[in-house]
């Protein structure tokens, strides 16, 4: 025969045409594809060779988007095998609907129009929540249909059967779940949602006893099966008008799938289980207990519509199945004889923490990290120090040729790094330095959002300068969160993702003299304490460092007029790294600490000597535009502020001669700098 396949780039779809095209030397296998999947269908067709042949349309499109040309040259087909569909539980009514509903609706016009037996891949969803045994010949028994999923699935069965004239098959598979040879699977669904749980059990000691509640029962079949039997069961004579049941003669639930995956998963073994009842009120929870049921599972990666359908309440007779595949040979294995091969493949393709493992031993080798503003200071340290740990650098800034020579640094010490020239106050930039990154090198880890511009100069001199605050912010403020926001959407794919946000102790001391600097920094905190609690879910996290004083060309003009003395940049990279490994909601230092306590506990001592910094440390003569190494434009009034008199010398004195107490230097030893 000659076959049109729906959803033949698709999970279950692709491996019928491979079978097919095994099995019948002759046939030839029109595929239905959308043109955004034509570079999966040629990947396939590498396998297939060139009987399978595209057939560009749209399930969702009027005549699936087909022209009268296109249909013409199928008038050889006999079967229309719809596969495609959204098998998605978690997925909108509408897309659902379009697809499963509509979809079949166009799918049923082509094979009339083809005069060829439509064979329908259904579902057992359509049986709800039907509380006994649904045979292959029951279809609509008053069923309860709880979600979307269910619904659209009834609905699309509901039009095969009613449709006049059609010559039709329908195949109802159970929870399909990867191929019982190799674990391959497309997605995680089912009860792949549950192994991430049981993956967090592998780390409890093997003598723990582990007592799960018995949450119901479901039915799994391998891909592997539904691919042979549904091919088979296409060629049985006199079966039209049928349906057929592609499901395991035993449901099986938590208990059994735990024993089955535990050897492999290296979890403890299982030692009892809990009553139904136990498990039945969180299952059944309705209202306000429904809603934080739910924001607790999806905290495991659970999605919470899992749990209304998660035990399955019909069994399912295959009277019709045995019979017309007796003597093919074709058998559903046992679970327990194919989970270690499911639960491998889940494990190394599929665990959506998967990203998140780390070597304990060597905890930043193999990651990908961007850093902004690595051209100098921080970021250049911090560059050199992340890939003397075996991660990849991308190092980012405006300047290329400081960058080649950071690059050439690294590469000779054996190091990976990598240049991009990126402007960070610009979205297009930052935009095409993010796809570029991650079209050459697949993902991105980790990003340290280094870049800054920092002023020092007072209030009193800057009320002409607002432009001093504007460019601050685009740089410290906007540019770093243009950075997450790129790459946010790669992280929330890959289900994990880490910033480092270089910021200033100065935000917890609210130091003067840096009104335009640390309100940006201080925004930048706020922004990365906000959007952690949105994805935690997500594994996206955030470590805030308020950096002290670093030796940098940023802070050359001013750097004799500050009262704390200045960290190396190398000792501004070990923060960094500690950033990246450790991963810690914010590094401080312990003055940054007591600083930030002071506000509180005695703000206006806190307020008194911050005031005396002020007076003891005045502006550079470039921040009162005079003098420097660069025309400025003197104004009147600045020169009229110049020529005031300058503080008085002995605040100063009295603040860098201020006597510590030994007791309180104690204290200050002790105060932590890390906050978890």
């Amino acid at each position: 025969m000659n076959y049109v396949v729906t959803g033949g780039t698709g999970f279950i779809g692709s491996r019928v045409i491979t079978q097919i095209l095994a099995t019948e030397p002759d046939a030839v296998v029109w595929v239905l594809v959308r043109p955004a999947s034509l570079g999966r269908f040629e990947n396939l067709s590498a396998r297939w060779g060139e009987r399978a042949k595209a057939l560009v349309g749209d399930l969702t499109a009027a005549n699936l988007g087909l022209s009268a040309e296109a249909v013409a040259e199928l008038d050889s087909v006999e079967a229309v095998v719809h596969c495609a569909a959204i098998y998605d539980i978690t997925a909108g009514e509408a897309e659902q609907r379009a697809a499963n509903v509509d979809g079949t609706r166009a799918v049923i016009g082509l094979a009339k129009n083809l005069a060829a037996t439509l064979h329908h891949v259904s579902s057992i969803a359509v049986a709800g929540t039907f509380p006994g045994e649904y045979s292959e010949n029951d279809f609509d028994v008053a069923q309860e249909l709880p979600t979307p999923y269910h619904q659209t699935k009834f609905e699309a069965e509901q039009l095969v059967r009613s449709t006049p004239g059609l010559r039709y098959r329908v195949y109802r598979p159970a929870v399909v779940v990867g191929d019982s040879r190799t674990g391959e699977m497309d997605k995680v669904d089912g009860p792949y949602y549950f192994f991430g749980v049981l993956a967090r059990l592998a780390v409890l000691p093997k003598f723990t006893p582990i007592v799960l509640p018995d949450s119901g029962r479901t039915n799994i079949v391998p891909v592997d099966y539904v691919a042979d039997a549904l091919v088979a069961l296409l060629h049985v004579q006199g079966r039209d008008g049928q349906t057929f049941h592609l499901t395991s003669p035993e449901s099986i639930g938590l208990r059994e799938i735990y024993r089955a995956v535990a050897p492999t998963a290296g979890l403890p073994p299982l030692r009892a289980t809990l009553p139904k009842a136990v498990a039945a009120p969180f299952l059944a929870a309705q209202g306000r207990a429904k809603v934080w049921r739910n924001m607790a599972v999806t905290q495991l990666g659970i999605p919470a519509e899992i749990l209304d359908v998660v035990d399955l309440a019909p069994t399912f007779s295959t009277e019709n199945t045995r019979d017309a595949l007796h003597g093919s040979g074709i058998e559903i294995p046992e679970f327990a004889s194919y989970a270690p091969a499911l639960w491998r493949y889940w494990a190394q393709y599929l665990d959506p923490d998967r990203a998140r493992r780390v070597d304990k031993d060597d905890p930043l080798a193999g990651r990908h990290v961007i850093i902004t503003g690595a051209s100098s200071g921080i970021g250049r340290a911090s560059a050199i120090a992340v890939a003397a740990r075996g991660a990849t650098v991308f190092a980012l800034a405006r300047s290329a040729d400081a960058l080649d020579d950071l690059v050439g640094e690294i590469r000779a010490d054996g190091g990976q790094a990598y240049a991009f020239t990126c402007d960070v106050t610009d979205s297009a930039s930052v935009d095409h330095t993010v796809k570029d990154i991650l079209g050459r090198f697949g993902h991105v880890d980790y990003l340290v959002n280094n870049a800054g511009r920092s002023i020092r100069r007072s209030v009193d001199a800057s009320t002409d300068r607002l432009h001093d605050y504007e460019r601050v912010m685009a740089v410290n403020y906007f540019g770093a969160v243009r950075m997450v926001l790129a790459l946010l959407p790669h992280w929330r794919d890959r289900r994990f993702g880490h910033v480092v946000n270089v910021s200033s102790a100065g935000v917890q001391s609210t130091s003067p003299r840096y009104s335009a600097y640390l309100p940006s920094k201080a925004a930048l905190d706020a922004f990365a304490e906000v959007v952690s609690t949105e994805t935690l879910s997500d594994h996206i996290t955030f470590t805030t460092i308020h950096m002290p004083l670093v030796r940098t060309p940023m802070i050359a003009p001013s750097q004799r007029l500050n009262p704390i003395p200045a960290i190396s940049p190398e000792h501004a990279a070990a923060m960094v790294v500690r950033g990246l490994v450790d991963k810690p909601i914010r590094i401080d230092t312990p003055l940054g600490t007591l600083s930030d306590a002071g506000r509180y506990l005695t703000p206006k001592l806190s307020r008194r000597v911050l005031h005396q910094v002020y007076l003891g440390y005045p502006d550079s003569a470039a921040a009162r535009g005079v003098g420097g190494s660069q025309p400025s434009v003197v104004t009147p009034e600045r020169a009229e502020r110049a020529r005031r008199p300058k503080p008085p010398t002995r605040a100063a004195r009295a603040v860098r001669g201020l006597r510590v107490p030994r007791p309180l230097k104690t204290v200050v030893r002790r105060v932590p700098g890390v906050h978890w």
